[in-house]
């Protein structure tokens, strides 16, 4: 029989205090699509990923065995609980893309202003693997580009210490899929930034211009034509909810639903003092869906 199927007889793991627990007690861990495809991609990798050692890795998982993780640009390091007095060192790698395939999706992303509506929310955009496969790469790890070790006496990779961390790393990727990102080389900010420039890149001098001026240094227009020099607004508090003397149309308002629902609860993420079970971003997103809905039918009702 190959070492591949080799298994320590099963021990029971020392409890620890203030340990990573899962969110989900039972059932399939992750709650969004896209750290449910991380899952699925890893269990594809091989016998190893399909084996017993999921099943006790989702349970160390929900155990709260994981002491801790760290996501970097290509590493994910972390400590998990085993049998023995000192917690085991797990280490994952994955290859990060090159600046040139970077480069290459963010110009696809900053074609739509979708994407990055949907990251600031706290959502991954659910087409966002075309961008990366229009770019012959892949926003999610192949199996060749992701490689794994524990210190733990288990000769097979993944053990269940591996397993576990893939779990809670998982629910991060639900709460913050930027890490998704960052794992793959490419931090929040770098995201961001690479979307503004590529976008203004994409508007040509439009973007570069100024279409106004808020300073006394620059000079403005006036609706008669005229170069005036820009004057403090406490010059024109008499005449502020006048509309100007020409140039005046009226103002057009259009009532549509939020493309990214509760997007301000998505970014602040879970406040600290919640307690309960059920995802407080789920709760509030689907108050928020049923305040909009109202607010619509009211609005549209006159």
């Amino acid at each position: 029989m190959g070492w591949e199927y080799w298994e320590y007889p099963p021990s029971r793991p020392r409890k620890i205090k203030d340990g990573i627990k899962a969110r989900s007690r039972k059932g399939n861990i992750g709650s969004t699509w896209w750290s449910d495809r991380w899952l699925k991609i890893l269990e594809s990798y091989g016998s190893g990923w399909s084996s017993n050692r999921l099943r006790r890795g989702m349970k160390y998982a929900r155990m709260g065995q994981v002491v801790n993780f760290e996501i970097n640009k290509g590493i994910i390091n972390a400590s998990v609980q085993g049998s023995r007095s000192k917690p085991y060192t797990v280490t994952i790698y994955v290859k990060t893309l090159s600046n040139k395939q970077w480069k290459t999706a963010m110009e696809a992303m900053s074609r739509q202003v979708i994407y990055a509506a949907k990251l600031l929310g706290g959502e991954m955009p659910k087409n966002i693997e075309t961008v990366f496969a229009g770019s012959s790469d892949r926003l999610f790890p192949s199996e060749a580009e992701f490689k794994s070790s524990c210190t733990c006496p288990d000769l097979a990779n993944p053990c269940k210490h591996i397993a576990a961390v893939c779990y809670i790393i998982a629910e991060e990727f639900d709460r913050n899929p930027f890490m998704i990102f960052e794992l793959r080389g490419r931090s929040r900010e770098d995201i961001l930034r690479s979307l503004l420039n590529a976008r203004a890149d994409g508007m040509g001098s439009y973007a570069k211009e100024p279409q106004c001026y808020l300073n006394e240094k620059h000079a403005k227009v006036d609706n008669d034509g005229d170069t005036n020099t820009s004057r403090p607004l406490e010059d024109f508090i008499g005449s502020f909810w006048h509309a100007g003397r020409k140039n005046y149309r009226p103002l057009d308002v259009s009532l549509e639903p939020s493309r990214v629902n509760a997007a301000i609860i998505k970014r602040l993420g879970e406040p600290s003092f919640w307690r309960l079970q059920k995802n407080f971003v789920d709760i509030m997103e689907e108050i928020y869906g049923k305040v909009s809905r109202e607010a619509l039918k009211e609005a549209y009702s006159k």
